[in-house]
């Protein structure tokens, strides 16, 4: 009776041990392929829980988020076989993870780096060799990474793995005092050039704004004073027609009152003197009795 309770107790622990043993989990952000003694039978397994035979069948787990390579800067020599140090980094992730497995040995990150690696340096030595000294130091980088994409695609394909980016970091120049001054020299003289371009189109449109309100100036001015020689004319009709009226009622009476207007406004100050013979014309209302 002992002897079959041990006998069940030791099956009940092999099947356990057998279901442990077939069961494996692949977490979020995760691959994985499944080996028959060595050889591959079913990859890019989703995550999840999964089975598998126990003993006869191996799991071997891959990191599927993207990953980054940060190597070393490189020197490269530009098309006037000048030296730049470049430095970049490079994010990429496993695309097929089958490649990936026999590409790698085993599937090792580190390994696959180091296969990467000068893929993507002899692109950017390539890259760096078809352009000058300016247009490194001052070109467009976004350019230079879609070439480097496209260049590198094919290779990194050989090892299972997508280019997600390429990135440069820094570009230093070389020590060559020489060098350095006549790219500085070369970039000043450019913005010289935009700053003056910039200066010289500001002018222009400022000399443009002022002739334009200038000439609306005269344009203002000219009509102002039209509708004002208008008015004044106008206003002049009137009194004269006014003056018309008042002389025909009673002429004179309005001989009288413009006199009076004459005799106040040339003696407004209190100081004038006035010579004038005792029968002029200008005297006919002070009181002259011949008159």
């Amino acid at each position: 009776m002992l002897r079959g309770t041990t006998l069940a107790i030791l099956l009940i622990v092999a099947g356990l041990l057998g279901l442990m043993g077939s069961v494996y989990v692949v977490n979020e952000g995760q691959t994985a392929i499944v080996l028959n003694l060595g050889k591959v039978v079913r990859s890019d397994v989703e995550p999840g829980l999964h089975f598998k035979w126990p003993l006869v069948e191996e799991v071997t787990k891959f990191d599927r988020r993207i990953l980054t390579l940060d190597d070393a800067p490189e020197r490269y020599l530009t098309s006037e076989k000048k030296d730049v140090s470049v430095d970049f980094f490079v994010k990429w992730r496993i695309d097929d993870v089958s490649t990936f497995y026999r590409a790698a040995s085993g599937g090792n990150e580190e390994a696959a780096k180091l296969r990467l690696t000068p893929i993507i340096k002899d692109a950017l030595r390539q890259e760096i060799n078809r352009l000058s000294l300016q247009d490194v130091v001052s070109g467009a980088r976004v350019d230079l990474t879609a070439r480097l994409l496209e260049a590198t695609k094919d290779g990194a394909a050989t090892l299972g793995i997508e280019i997600v980016d390429i990135r440069i970091k820094r570009i230093n120049l070389p020590e060559d005092g020489n060098i350095l001054s006549s790219v500085f020299e070369r970039m000043r003289a450019e913005r010289t050039r935009v700053a003056n371009q910039l200066r010289a189109e500001g002018t222009e449109g400022a000399d443009e704004i002022r002739s334009e309100a200038e000439r609306e100036r005269q344009v203002i001015l000219a009509e102002a004073e039209r509708d004002a020689q208008r008015v004044r004319g106008a206003g002049d009709a009137r009194a004269a027609e006014l003056a018309a009226a008042a002389y025909g009622q009673d002429a004179e009476f309005y001989a009288f009152y413009r006199s009076l207007e004459a005799y106040r406004n040339s003696m407004a100050d209190g100081q004038s003197v006035l010579v004038l013979d005792p029968d002029s014309e200008f005297l006919k209302y002070f009181g002259n009795d011949k008159r």
